[in-house]
């Protein structure tokens, strides 16, 4: 089952704590910003937002702060506020590079300690502690030993949307960009590759590679199915449908590319289709949809409870309160930073 994402992305309407007065006058300074925004927000919704992203970009100079943001944000935080955005690989790589005291993470939990463990002297905020992960609670460190100790000398991939705790485990991590590469470079017939099950059997299928996985999914992209990806075809005649690798493989199979939320990005901008349907988190199609107007987006979609715990408000109180710091124990934080250094180094 498929929702819009128009309709699907709560309004983020805090109670209004200035006069309308006040609103209007941040409305009036932060126009530029909304200019980014402004096919895909409603000028009724910024102007509830524009105080806080005003603030937000006030705080980061005063702290030497920057702001890391998952391309399933919303548009407000990933256009507006954001200093570095992309995928979870991405993420990873550009948090080495950021020339900051502080790291706000815009995203889930397992992203705000892999940006701990890449910078263990900077400060890692997570606007709200509850942001976590399907995929990454659907394993645990115990669990990876099992598995080592049920196939012994099987190399073991842990996807990124995991656990410090697990990362430490493993012998290295892999994204949904990087899976088949990570995969391969170990020249053996047989790997683990945990948790996602849809991703480990769609890059066996790719790589020819025999792939022990785990029972886990991302409830995001486990409820599209083959028939939603038929149906929108019908609907939408010459569509392109592009979904990411975390879906089942029947749907993989109907789709016209599958790859990770940076390479269907990619692909609309060299391929420029008139019409396309990104089968992914709901905010991801709105954050492409703002640089191609000449492009007609079809918005079916999931929505990511987790990632849309993260609001401007929230980031603007990380900031003001230094809230939820991201602390890995040391031993943990050093095996698992060996897991995520080994898959950069690729």
């Amino acid at each position: 089952m498929v929702v819009s994402a128009l309709s699907a992305v709560p309004a983020a309407r805090p109670a209004p704590q200035a006069t309308p007065e006040a609103l209007a006058e941040a409305f009036a300074r932060t126009a530029p910003l909304y200019e980014k925004i402004r096919r895909v927000v409603p000028p009724a919704d910024w102007a509830f937002l524009a105080e806080d992203a005003e603030a937000i970009l006030r705080l980061k100079r005063e702290r030497n702060a920057v702001i890391l943001a998952h391309n399933y944000q919303t548009p407000e935080i990933f256009h507006c506020v954001a200093d570095i955005v992309g995928d979870s690989l991405a993420l990873a790589r550009e948090a080495m590079r950021v020339d900051a005291d502080v790291i706000v993470l815009a995203g889930v939990y397992f992203m705000a300690e892999t940006a701990k463990l890449l910078n263990p002297g900077k400060t890692v905020l997570i606007p709200d502690q509850e942001a976590g992960c399907s995929l990454a609670d659907s394993i645990t460190a115990a669990d990876v030993r099992l598995m080592r100790a049920a196939h012994p000398g099987v190399p073991v991939i842990a996807y990124v949307n995991t656990s410090a705790a697990v990362k430490a485990e493993v012998d290295v991590c892999c994204t949904s960009g990087n899976a088949a590469r990570v995969v391969k470079s170990f020249g053996v017939p047989r790997v683990i590759m945990l948790p996602d099950q849809y991703l480990a059997k769609n890059v066996a299928a790719e790589t020819g590679i025999d792939i022990i996985s785990w029972a886990g999914q991302c409830e995001v992209h486990e409820l599209f199915t083959a028939a939603d990806v038929r149906e929108l075809r019908a609907a939408n005649p010459g569509v392109t449908v592009l979904v990411h690798p975390e879906c089942p493989p029947e749907v993989v199979a109907e789709a016209d590319f599958a790859g990770s939320t940076a390479a269907m990005s990619d692909y609309v901008s060299e391929k420029r289709p008139p019409r396309v349907v990104l089968l992914t988190e709901c905010s991801m199609a709105d954050n492409v949809a703002v640089h191609y107007p000449d492009i007609d987006f079809v918005r079916p979609c999931n929505l990511c409870p987790h990632m849309k715990k993260i609001t401007l408000r929230n980031i603007r109180a990380a900031l003001e309160n230094n809230l939820h710091e991201v602390t890995i124990d040391p031993e943990i934080a050093a095996r698992a930073r060996g897991s995520v250094e080994r898959m950069l180094a690729l």
